[in-house]
């Protein structure tokens, strides 16, 4: 199975986010086609949770369902607002055609398909 575009993915979680009432914008756009994907979670009170795509080595064995869409990883939690930023701005200048999106949930929630280790 064949994963969805970058693009289109980003503006369907917009589109669902803000539809659950969590405000949920893009803040960089990147390649359309299949630019990595990074999701900040603010939970508005000086921290956030950052997820980002889940390397493709380990989509191999994953269920065809889930292995066709967008799988994260978890890069950090309640971490200080600043350092989930610069960590932002490192993947930024590693990858320029990365995207950036931001939500907010104080409870943590991202609404993301996420493999733990």
């Amino acid at each position: 199975m064949q994963r969805v575009t970058s693009d289109f993915f980003v503006a369907a979680y917009v589109r669902r986010r803000n539809g659950e009432g969590r405000f949920t914008a893009v803040v960089r756009k990147g390649a359309a086609e299949a630019g990595a994907i990074f999701v900040k979670v603010s939970r508005l009170d000086g921290t956030a949770d950052l997820y980002g795509p889940l390397p493709q080595m380990f989509t191999t064995d994953l269920d065809p369902a889930i292995a066709g869409g967008r799988v994260f990883e978890r890069l950090a939690v309640g971490a200080p607002d600043r350092e989930v930023e610069d960590r932002l701005t490192r993947e930024r200048v590693f990858d320029t055609d990365c995207w950036v999106v931001e939500t907010e949930a104080r409870d943590g929630d991202h609404g993301l398909d996420v493999l733990d280790f």
